[in-house]
């Protein structure tokens, strides 16, 4: 049988604590008797490894739910995933900024921060910088270092995932090859107490943003994309569930691809999407004209005070923009499609449709919804808690875990 994401939950006396742990935070089977039915195992074995999840305080009792039986009787208990017994940290990183935040294992932020993190000072400075936020943040939320079960963190640029290494990124100059889990564990536990062998996770800034958006507002929809339009561009895909990142995370990366211009763009070729419709290039073409602009955040400033000329620019740079995206709907037929990023609002929007909806096959875009970020600026937060989580509950490794525990 499968649970979260396509994940396959094991049936018979195989089925594990683990196992048992994913099926109640699917929602599959929240109660005794269902998991019971669920998985086959006797009513005593159910009870043994529920145990040792709420030895463990990854399990509560919540109210009654309904009647197992056929033949009635009381309300069954239902099950509930405790998210109170640990805390994740997540981070998202853009070219001059970051955002910090401790959330639930449910998602829910306790405490954020956002600040200045200049990527092109490298990895020692701005990964030392964010162990610091950390720190700050728990004490906000008034939680203990050894609370924190994991770190999320989002990159701009293509993360080889096995490794959490960024892998020759355009934007991010001394990051090719970082060991990025290794210095950020080590900074948080400098900054904050905490023991050194946190959990780091690393991936791709738009996967993690289509992730947290997917899970909170789409979750039923199969093939989920999103595209981030800040100084640079980058799609994120959602597919079964789970992230789509190809074969070495470089799924997405459709800045860089080339539409006919003359444009150098920061990955050293010409003519690539990101160098003529990303947020970068837009204020790049206003500082031309005499309009101080010097990023996405500064294009975006500029769209929210109605500037025409801004506007204008960012209607072309969606034209360009959907262009390319009818290519990518055509070849991955997803449900919903959401613009993300700096360059997010209706004028850019207006561009997408327009050529989008012009270029690509009416079959492909028949079921398709084209719509902005739900969560803003958050999204990269959310699904990076996300991962954490998904991470360290997944049936194996949960079983692990609770064994190291002792339960």
């Amino acid at each position: 049988m499968t649970g979260r994401a396509g994940r396959t939950v094991k049936a018979g006396n195989q089925a594990s604590a683990g196992d048992l742990l994913e099926l109640v935070r699917s929602g599959r089977a929240t109660t005794r008797g269902a998991l019971q039915q669920a998985t086959g195992l006797s009513r005593a074995t159910v009870g043994q490894r529920l145990d040792r999840l709420f030895r463990a305080g990854w399990l509560r009792e919540g109210a009654g739910g309904p009647v197992d039986s056929p033949l009635g009787g009381r309300p069954s208990i239902t099950l509930e995933f405790d998210d109170a017994h640990a805390v994740v940290l997540a981070a998202d990183l853009d070219t001059r900024h970051g955002r910090a935040a401790v959330l639930t294992l449910t998602g829910e932020i306790l405490a954020e921060h956002t600040g200045v993190l200049v990527i092109d000072e490298g990895p020692e400075a701005v990964l030392g910088e964010l162990g610091r936020w950390f720190a700050e943040l728990l004490e906000k939320a008034g939680h203990p270092a050894d609370a924190v079960c994991g770190i999320g963190l989002a990159v701009p640029g293509p993360v080889d995932s096995d490794t959490g290494r960024v892998v020759q990124p355009p934007i991010m100059p001394g990051w090719d090859g970082y060991d990025i889990r290794g210095r950020l564990g080590r900074a948080f536990a400098e900054c904050s107490g905490a023991r050194a062998d946190v959990p780091v996770l690393v991936d791709n800034d738009a996967n993690l943003m289509a992730y947290g958006e997917q899970r909170a507002g789409y979750p039923h929809c199969s093939a989920f994309a999103l595209v981030k339009v800040s100084t640079g561009i980058g799609a994120g895909m959602v597919v079964g569930g789970a992230i789509y990142r190809g074969v070495d995370g470089g799924a997405g990366d459709i800045g860089h691809i080339r539409v006919g211009a003359d444009a150098l763009c920061r990955c050293g070729s010409y003519g690539c999407l990101a160098a003529v419709a990303s947020g970068g290039a837009v204020a790049r073409r206003l500082a031309d004209s005499g309009v101080p602009a010097a990023s996405g955040s500064d294009v975006r400033d500029l769209l929210t005070a109605g500037h025409p000329e801004a506007m204008a620019l960012a209607r072309e740079a969606g034209r360009q923009v959907g262009d390319v995206l009818a290519t990518v709907v055509t070849l991955l037929n997803p449900g919903v499609l959401m613009i993300a990023g700096d360059l997010a609002g209706t004028p850019f929007l207006t561009g997408v449709r327009e050529l989008l909806y012009q270029r690509a096959l009416p079959r492909s875009t028949a079921h398709l919804d084209v719509v902005t970020s739900r969560l803003g600026e958050r999204a990269g937060l959310v699904g990076a808690g996300a991962l954490v989580v998904e991470y360290l509950y997944a049936p194996e490794r949960a079983e692990k875990r609770l064994a190291a525990l002792g339960v």
